[in-house]
């Protein structure tokens, strides 16, 4: 699988990990790495699909579902918009249907091994049913917004919502 990245992979240490859950600006919760690895576990094996026209299949994540994350931080989803932010500054839009009801997750391992920080370790967004753009690498947080506010590709051009089936990869498509 190809390594594609929007800058330098940042080395992003366990130890320095936290991962914070925000209603617009405000923080509502805080985990730090130990803390998340404690939050429920979820399998999920899942086709994946990137812009540049490769698809895997049958990959096999596991990690702790959006649905799974609300639950513990006591949250009811106050907007139906989300931004996924990441260490190196990247930020991706994923309406809040497509995170929710066992759709997506924040990846922990792949096949069966810590998430290489290459492909987004230690954790990335995973939305498999969308673009792999949306799966957000080195994630550490979730904020609800109040419109779907573009992300890093999706303010370059890239479609709004990428929906692999419907070929949504640019702007207009």
């Amino acid at each position: 699988t190809p390594v594609l990245t929007a800058g330098p992979t940042p080395r992003v240490e366990t130890a320095d990990w936290k991962f914070t859950l925000k209603i617009g600006p405000r923080p509502v919760k805080v985990w730090n790495w130990s803390e998340f690895n404690a939050l429920p576990k979820t399998k999920m094996t899942r086709d994946i699909h990137c812009v540049t026209t490769w698809s895997k299949l049958n990959t096999a994540w596991e990690g702790v579902i959006v649905d799974d994350i609300l639950a513990d931080a006591g949250v009811e989803p106050p907007t139906d918009f989300m931004l996924a932010h990441c260490f190196d500054g990247y930020s991706s839009n994923v309406p809040l249907a497509d995170l929710t009801t066992g759709k997506a997750m924040v990846a922990l391992n792949y096949d069966g091994q810590p998430l290489p920080r290459d492909h987004g370790g230690p954790a990335r967004l995973l939305v498999p049913h969308l673009y792999f753009w949306k799966s957000a690498k080195w994630i550490n947080g979730l904020q609800f917004t109040e419109r779907d506010e573009p992300g890093f590709w999706e303010l370059r051009g890239y479609h709004k919502y990428g929906d692999p089936w419907r070929e949504q990869r640019y702007t207009n498509d």
